[in-house]
């Protein structure tokens, strides 16, 4: 990210899902201005109610649609994901790959500075993260994911690609073990950890240009490779001059 930019509105694709709620309760504190996306008018009083200032119902599969929503923010934040359904295993037309690369073009042509994506373990190189079968059921979503990491990561777009290992809706555990290079950790981890670690990652230095796969401490299934230590900046998850350290 730009250093003389001081990032002031901020973008959360796929909000009404159960991270992008996650995340807009992480953001809420801050002294950012949050605009959050769904497909639904439904769920425009629950996301308001979670913090967005503004939320715009969007179909990403329509390129209009991604540019309207990137429009005026600094950093995107990706969470967009196909419900479960029978298109994670054949794959075809998928949100992950089609509406997620939509919105990095979009990025990309409105001036984002930072970038930050959801993908999972099991995508491209972490495959060994996730069991045989469960690739096997996934295999259409997961091949849609790689598209869209190798879409980011040659989009000239500073960013940040977060690979969590299987969520949970358990409370926070605060301890992240963070891995790199694919073959590193395996596990699960709350989506409110998830959802913290995506929102420090503009801020975080050590996280710039990277592809990370994260576990908590608790969830971790089997020695980790390749651990790095990262210093994630929490304290700018804190409300103005009331920040502290977390």
């Amino acid at each position: 990210m730009t250093e003389s930019r001081t990032p002031d509105r901020v973008l959360v694709a796929g909000a009404s899902g159960a991270t992008g709620e996650e995340l807009l309760s992480a953001l809420r504190p801050t002294d950012l201005s949050v605009r959050a996306t769904t497909r639904s008018y439904a769920s425009v009083d629950t996301l308001e109610r979670h913090g967005a200032e503004e939320v715009a119902v969007v179909d990403f599969f329509e390129s209009a649609d991604a540019v309207a929503a990137v429009e005026g923010c600094d950093i995107v934040y990706c969470t967009l994901g196909t419900p479960p359904s029978v298109r994670h295993t054949t794959g075809g037309k998928l949100v992950d790959r089609t509406g997620v690369i939509n919105l990095i073009t979009a990025a990309v042509a409105t001036d984002v500075s930072y970038f930050v994506f959801e993908s999972a373990i099991g995508v491209g190189n972490s495959k060994a993260g996730m069991s045989l079968p469960a690739r096997l059921v996934l295999r259409g979503s997961l091949r849609a994911k790689r598209d869209a990491e190798a879409s980011l990561r040659r989009s000239g777009l500073e960013y940040t690609i977060v690979r969590p290992g299987k969520l949970t809706n358990d409370p926070p555990c605060g301890e992240i073990v963070v891995g790199e290079g694919g073959n590193s950790v395996s596990g699960s981890i709350p989506r409110a950890d998830v959802a913290r670690v995506m929102a420090a990652a503009p801020f975080t230095p050590a996280a710039r240009n990277r592809t990370l796969e994260v576990v908590s401490r608790d969830g971790l299934s089997g020695p980790p490779n390749h651990r790095v230590d990262i210093d994630w900046a929490d304290d700018r998850l804190m409300a103005g001059h009331e920040r502290r350290e977390v």
